[in-house]
């Protein structure tokens, strides 16, 4: 990716250029190192990387594995997991998403989770001209109000259902939202048997949406594929077509159905 020429070639802010140059010490090396070795490739003072340092480890971007040494933490390996995981599916999900799009002339989301939200990645449609055009449009929305959303829900244990539902307490934001536990737990039953997903106005009034879920090689849903349309042209008969194009999305990121 090129850089954007109207970024600055180094942080404007002090304070951030010195937790780079750490971060940058901390990876030239695979073994923790001291503060004082810190202190020293940095040119910092060793109170200064001290300081830095320990709120970077509130955040789990440095491990102290024992006092006075530092190494990168467990977060930033989180982290890369899922923009390489993001990435991978982005570029897997691109041309299927065009294809199915040119077959129903819909919008096709690719989306995936990120705490208690969905995060849409990527979503093809047409413009006025009739140019078919990809764009990450970045919007989020609650998991029980979306189609995606309840696929990674149906995925969740019970407990983490409940413990999600205690945390948000089910926000509805139209007349059709499902805004109770029990309400919920059935219809993520019913996607559990069905495989698929569907949001009935739950998020938007007059916006419907079919979902189905793409697999890693590992077997753990990665992402969802949905289809939305004004609601009283949302076709059912698209869903098979919609679950082949997740699967051959699935295939290509690794992922062996049983079926």
């Amino acid at each position: 990716m090129k850089k954007d020429p109207a970024l600055p070639n180094t942080p404007t802010i002090q304070v951030i250029e010195r937790m780079f140059s750490l971060i940058d010490v901390l990876a030239s090396r695979e073994e923790a190192i001291s503060l004082k070795e810190i202190s020293q490739k940095t040119g910092l003072h060793p109170s200064t990387a001290h300081r830095i340092l320990n709120d970077l480890a509130t955040g789990r971007f440095v491990d102290r594995p024992e006092a006075g040494s530092y190494r990168l933490g467990m977060r930033l390996l989180e982290l890369g997991n899922m923009v390489k995981g993001r990435l991978n599916v982005r570029d897997a999900a691109l041309t299927p998403m065009r294809d199915l799009h040119k077959l129903i002339q819909q919008p096709v989301n690719l989306s995936m989770r990120q705490g208690d939200e969905i995060v849409y990645i990527e979503r093809a449609y047409s413009e006025r001209s009739g140019m078919q055009v990809v764009r990450a449009i970045g919007g989020r929305a609650p998991l029980h109000l979306t189609s995606v959303g309840k696929l990674f829900l149906a995925a969740d244990d019970p407990l983490r259902v409940r413990s999600y539902a205690t945390r948000t307490g089910l926000a509805g934001q139209t007349r059709n939202s499902i805004t109770q536990l029990q309400v919920l737990e059935r219809e993520l039953a019913r996607v559990k048997h069905s495989g698929v997903a569907f949001d009935n106005e739950e998020l938007e009034l007059g916006v419907r949406c079919i979902a189905a879920g793409i697999y890693d090689d590992q077997g753990k849903l990665l992402a969802g594929l949905s289809i939305s349309a004004p609601a009283d042209r949302l076709d059912e008969s698209w869903l098979p077509k919609l679950q082949e194009t997740a699967k051959e999305i699935s295939g290509t990121l690794g992922h062996h159905s049983a079926h």
